[in-house]
């Protein structure tokens, strides 16, 4: 959208604001329906001259988060998400059904400016706590919905346009919250509504099957024991049923998975949080929720799985030990945990996605490239060692991979 034509659209926006402030119901015919009805509302709260938006109990919030399904859902497609928000330098949103922001991630530029009006977990986003915004109407009409700049009721967010759709349990159809792609009103795209649709839908499918028995699961018959899927969109099975676990509890288990023989409490909290003040009684705490999950098949002194243990980390780097690299390739779904502060975790994420990466320069077959460069689509070298793979015959992939060249080296320029 062109920014003269976002310009004029900004000042129709601050004069039907103006004029509803001053003179109420002049402003009728100037905004939506939605977007005068809401206003209403916020007035009647009083809110037009909040700097922030108020925090909810951040303790019940987080409990709420770890008990819902959404929070499951959030970390098996985390990687697209924050993928989302730094391309577009937005700042991603998850709620409950009243507003209450949940799980947020933002790029450089609008993390700072969310954290200054508390858009941020925790923070209340109905219109009565803050003023008219996407969020809020997405979660009360049930539909996508967009506010654009002076749209929004209280002037701290006059600078920004917000896009919010969303999301129900497929199975019961229970509104569960909304996803939010926020940014700057001069940042406007005419697609950002679908993009919000988008991530709501695949937050839909990423959810865990709820409302059935959970024999359900247990049918699914994974192999006996533990398989962690770490790499993109994580995902833990104890005998083929799924757990539903923390982010930290995943962390743990990776951290034990990765030592069998077992680590002290000191040792894992060091692999664990690094350098950051995080007491002791923190991890033991976490350390019991974990072992409940697993039916106490955790042993202490050392800290132990005791049960057969799997995961995807350990097959994409078998199968490159052997040579086997387009196996390695199909079996490697992203990064290791995307978003996690464990140093080891990191380090190891960065061991698995080089080694790929160096793997397939050495051995570029077209296919195990095509499938790299659906997850790392901007490594423009790994596609020209494709590419030059393929020679002058006729391959089917070959406009593909040309295409995301060209789009990986007009990244590069930029």
């Amino acid at each position: 959208m062109e920014q003269a034509e976002l310009q004029a659209r900004r000042v129709r926006a601050m004069r039907a604001w103006t004029s509803f402030v001053e003179q109420g119901d002049a402003a009728e015919d100037l905004v939506r329906p939605e977007i005068l009805s809401s206003w209403r509302r916020s007035e009647q709260a009083d809110v037009e001259r909040i700097g922030e938006a108020p925090l909810a109990d951040e303790g019940e919030a987080l409990a709420y988060w770890r008990e819902s399904p959404l929070q499951a859902a959030v970390e098996r497609i985390e990687a697209e998400l924050r993928r989302t928000a730094e391309d577009g330098d937005l700042v991603v949103a998850v709620t409950d059904p009243e507003s209450r922001i949940l799980w947020t991630y933002g790029g450089r530029v609008m993390r700072r400016k969310a954290e200054s009006v508390n858009f941020v977990p925790a923070g209340r986003w109905d219109d009565r706590s803050a003023g008219t915004n996407a969020l809020d109407l997405a979660n009360r009409l049930g539909v996508p919905s967009m506010v654009f700049s002076a749209e929004h009721y209280a002037p701290m967010v006059h600078n920004w346009v917000c896009w919010a759709a969303p999301v129900r349990d497929p199975v019961t159809g229970e509104q569960l919250g909304v996803v939010d792609l926020s940014t700057t009103w001069d940042r406007t795209h005419p697609i950002g509504l679908a993009t919000a649709r988008v991530l709501a839908r695949l937050v839909e499918s990423a959810l865990p099957v709820r409302g059935a028995p959970a024999a359900a699961d247990e049918a699914e018959l994974g192999e006996p024991g533990l398989d962690l899927t770490l790499l993109g969109a994580v995902e833990v099975r104890l005998d083929g049923a799924r757990l539903l676990l923390s982010r930290r509890q995943t962390e743990i288990l990776a951290l034990l998975a990765l030592h069998p023989d077992g680590l002290s409490l000191d040792q894992l909290h060091a692999l664990l949080y690094g350098d950051a003040a995080v007491t002791l009684s923190t991890l033991k705490v976490e350390v019991s929720h974990l072992r409940s999950a697993l039916s106490g098949q955790l042993a202490s002194r050392p800290y132990r799985l005791m049960m057969p243990v799997q995961t995807d980390v350990e097959t994409v780097l078998d199968l490159l030990r052997a040579g086997r690299v387009s196996e390695a390739v199909h079996a490697y779904r992203g990064d290791l945990m995307p978003g996690t502060e464990s140093p080891v975790l990191m380090e190891l994420g960065e061991v698995v996605a080089v080694a790929i990466r160096e793997a397939l320069l050495a051995d570029p077959n077209p296919a195990a490239v095509v499938r790299y460069s659906e997850l790392v689509p901007h490594d423009s070298e790994v596609i020209e060692a494709g590419l030059r793979a393929m020679g002058s015959d006729p391959h089917p992939s070959r406009a593909l991979l040309k295409a995301r060249l060209a789009v990986a080296r007009s990244r590069h320029l930029g």
